[in-house]
């Protein structure tokens, strides 16, 4: 039977690597650390070889699919597809230091040094990896628009056009990179923005009608699930955090004399640190999750392993099952509903509101000042809605 990226993510590392087949041998190897990598099987000349096509969910389900793909191809053409890559490499070790690759390289290592998340270096990483083949040996300044373009029409040929449009812009970031280091005149991505296909935005499912989130808060008040997930569920509802914000928070993070939640800016959006009010029965909730864990702990823990937080997809499911789906309904959605529904109250300043939901101004001296303005609201807006939620637990 072929994986999922459901049967994927319920994986678990365990105290040996063991193996997932997805077919054509295609498989993933789950390694005692958690990672979770893409190999694929395959004989050449009589001998078994095995290709690396880079860990799960850089490399998504659909591109190691793809690339297993290509693999088979190059066999049914008697090529080894092992030795065509090995052939590459060499290249890219000794790249020029004006080429693409080497300077592509140092951009990312000044990135990591700058204190970006590793999430996301991963995943600029990735991204430059779909352009090295066809720009990787090139200097950069023989590269010219019409070279990206072909690149992103590759990319944008398989339907993958958000894809696209985020490498013209990582390419870009390594392009002015180059200029600032005085290896290249000018960056070639500006022109290409109206070139590629606008991705259609799709807006995280949410409910935003009044009587149908009081339907979905009293059946997550009735909802007995395993771990923490229903209190996690619940504390969406109230607090309306970023689903990441509250699967990662720690028990050091919770002032409770002050009713304060610090988020630190790491695992803010805008890399800014957070402090969200705590209405009274939100306080209650986490007293209740507090128990005898550290406070360096995990709020919400994995069920397997205590040093994880609990799954991406374990909110997710747990909504499913209760009847909202997630085309009707995601955690992320918590934001919009709230969002909406304290807007039509008609009761609290737009501008609090938004700055509840952590949605901050770029000009940072106003974003400081509206904080520190809003915060009184803030505190009185978050016990409204709080008990606003609970009226729901009884019917309104």
């Amino acid at each position: 039977m072929k994986l999922t990226d459901t049967d994927i993510d319920a994986l678990l590392p365990e105290a040996r690597s063991y193996k997932r087949a997805d077919g054509r041998g295609l498989y993933i190897l789950v390694v005692p650390t958690g990672s979770k990598l893409w190999r694929m099987n395959y004989r050449f000349e009589g001998k078994q070889k095995t290709l690396s096509f880079g860990a799960w969910p850089i490399v998504t389900l659909e591109e190691a699919r793809e690339k297993c793909l290509k693999a088979k191809r190059l066999l049914k053409q008697d090529i080894d597809p092992g030795g065509v890559r090995k052939s590459i490499r060499p290249g890219r070790r000794k790249a020029d230091p004006e080429s693409f690759n080497a300077i592509a390289d140092e951009f990312l290592r000044k990135r990591r040094l700058d204190g970006l998340a590793e999430t996301t270096l991963s995943k600029k990483a990735w991204l430059l990896d779909l352009a090295r083949e066809d720009l990787g040996p090139r200097l950069i300044t023989e590269i010219k628009p019409a070279d990206v373009l072909a690149v992103l029409r590759s990319v944008e040929g398989r339907g993958n056009y958000e894809t696209a449009k985020r490498l013209r812009t990582t390419i870009g970031e390594v392009f002015r990179y180059a200029v600032a280091t005085l290896r290249a005149e000018s960056d070639p991505t500006p022109v290409l923005r109206g070139a590629l296909i606008s991705p259609k935005v799709r807006h995280m499912p949410a409910i935003t009608d009044e009587d149908e989130f009081g339907c979905l808060v009293r059946a997550i008040w009735r909802y007995e699930g395993r771990g923490g997930t229903a209190k996690a569920l619940k504390l969406m509802a109230l607090l309306f955090p970023r689903p990441g914000e509250l699967r990662h928070a720690r028990w050091s993070e919770f002032d409770f004399n002050k009713a304060v939640w610090t988020i630190p800016a790491e695992r803010m959006k805008m890399r800014r640190e957070h402090r969200k009010p705590l209405p009274p029965a939100a306080l209650h909730l986490l007293i209740d999750l507090r128990g005898t864990s550290g406070p360096e702990d995990f709020v919400f823990p994995a069920m397997t392993n205590p040093e994880r937080p609990m799954s991406e997809n374990t909110m997710n499911g747990a909504l499913e099952r209760l009847g909202f789906p997630g085309a009707e309904m995601t955690p992320h959605g918590f934001r919009a509903s709230a969002s909406t529904l304290l807007n039509e109250s008609g009761l609290w300043n737009p501008d609090a509101i938004e700055a509840e939901l952590a949605h901050v101004d770029t000009k940072g001296v106003r974003s400081i000042y509206n904080r520190a303005r809003y915060w009184a609201e803030r505190v009185e807006m978050m016990s409204w809605w709080a008990g606003w939620v609970t009226r729901q637990t009884n019917g309104g």
